[in-house]
């Protein structure tokens, strides 16, 4: 798994993120930024968003199941939420 950081996208905003990822042949991507679903449309998109309902690492960490279940399900231009 990928981070932004590590591929030099950590200046890129939503939208050119998520134009980039698409770009680059990604179909999922996990976020924390919860605000990205009513920020971005995503309508047409090849990339589907699991977004986190938490950034702290010791809860998610748990929840590792259930991130993974929500990568194999999302869909193309779907937002799924794992609640934290």
């Amino acid at each position: 798994m990928d981070r932004s950081a590590e591929r030099g996208w950590e200046l890129l905003e939503n939208g050119n993120l998520i134009r980039k990822a698409e770009e680059e042949g990604y179909e999922v991507m996990v976020t924390a930024d919860q605000k990205m679903r009513h920020q971005q449309n995503l309508t047409g998109s090849s990339l589907g968003i699991v977004d986190l309902m938490s950034t702290a690492w010791l809860r998610v960490q748990h929840r590792t199941k259930e991130i993974r279940d929500a990568i194999e399900d999302v869909r193309p231009g779907q937002v799924l939420e794992v609640p934290i």
